[in-house]
């Protein structure tokens, strides 16, 4: 541990000596809220972490002690323990892949875009492989993998910034490797939108066909309402009502970006400002759908 303290220090001493303040050290920090009982449990898989990393530190323990942090919201300690495990692991593709999650997190999307293009270019013609989840769903099965997630994020964080032309070919990428219905859906959302947004109104119906009635999902079920609503099923006045004032659930933040976006596409405006309004006076600060609220308002 006395190691891997002395690393995370001489690292920082790097990045303020040579090369000026990262965007990650200056960006605005918010913890999750969440229950005495979860922080308890989560603080226990990172003490098991910590030590599972100083008695034998690997790639493995190396990125699981970063996640465990992640869900504590010590998103600034990801990247650094992170940062420090690549000098050890400069080719290992998941490094890149969470810290990069986590500079989404922090809206440094430049930084996101860099790590994830670098995870790509390392897991380029590699089999895929399923990443493990560290919150497992009510059926513990991992619904994603190690390239869907890096094509996935780095689609999101182009998306993020309004780069739609990249992001369209970051989730083209991902839909070769969307290889079950979850991830399929998550993909299909943002690759959706991202083509609506582009005014590929016609390319954007065609990715829609497969979401019928018949269609399931273990654990992406927002995304799977909100294709629906694209789709006609359901009307977005629906949806809407199942949302509270503010969104303080991670569905609520999700599902409430897709409504406000497609009240901005049918010329409901003012539906669409408020909406962004709602998610982002909950607090739900670290979720995808917050952050892309937060994104829309601000252009």
């Amino acid at each position: 541990m006395k190691k891997l303290l002395l690393l995370v220090t001489l690292v920082l001493g790097l990045f303020g000596a040579g090369f000026g303040q990262a965007c990650y050290e200056t960006a605005k920090e918010v913890r999750p809220t969440m229950s005495k009982e979860t922080e308890m449990k989560y603080s226990q898989a990172l003490e098991e972490a910590a030590i599972a990393a100083a008695k034998s530190l690997n790639a493995d323990t190396a990125i699981w002690y970063a996640r465990r942090k992640g869900y504590l919201g010590k998103y600034k300690d990801v990247i650094e323990a992170l940062t420090i495990a690549m000098q050890k692991f400069p080719n290992d593709a998941r490094m890149y892949r969470h810290r990069g999650h986590r500079f989404i997190t922090l809206r440094c999307f430049d930084d996101a875009i860099s790590d994830f293009k670098k995870a790509a270019a390392l897991t380029k013609g590699k089999p895929d492989e399923i990443e493990p989840d560290g919150l497992p769903n009510a059926k513990n099965i991992p619904t994603s993998t190690l390239q869907s997630n890096i094509w996935y994020h780095l689609g999101l964080a182009y998306y993020l910034k309004g780069d739609l032309k990249n992001a369209i070919k970051a989730y083209k990428e991902c839909m070769k490797v969307s290889k079950n219905n979850d991830m399929l859906a998550a993909t299909t959302h943002w690759y959706y939108m991202s083509l609506r947004q582009s005014g590929k109104h016609n390319e954007a119906k065609k990715l829609l066909k497969p979401f019928d009635n018949k269609f399931e999902v273990i654990e992406n079920d927002d995304y799977l309402k909100l294709l629906r609503m694209y789709r006609g099923v359901v009307t977005a006045d629906v949806l809407s009502k199942e949302l509270g004032d503010k969104a303080q659930t991670l569905g609520n933040a999700s599902i409430g970006y897709g409504l406000a976006v497609w009240y901005y596409y049918t010329g409901e405006k003012e539906k669409a400002y408020k909406m962004l309004e709602r998610i982002v006076n909950g607090n739900q600060w670290a979720s995808f759908g917050y952050i892309a609220a937060e994104a829309e308002l601000a252009r």
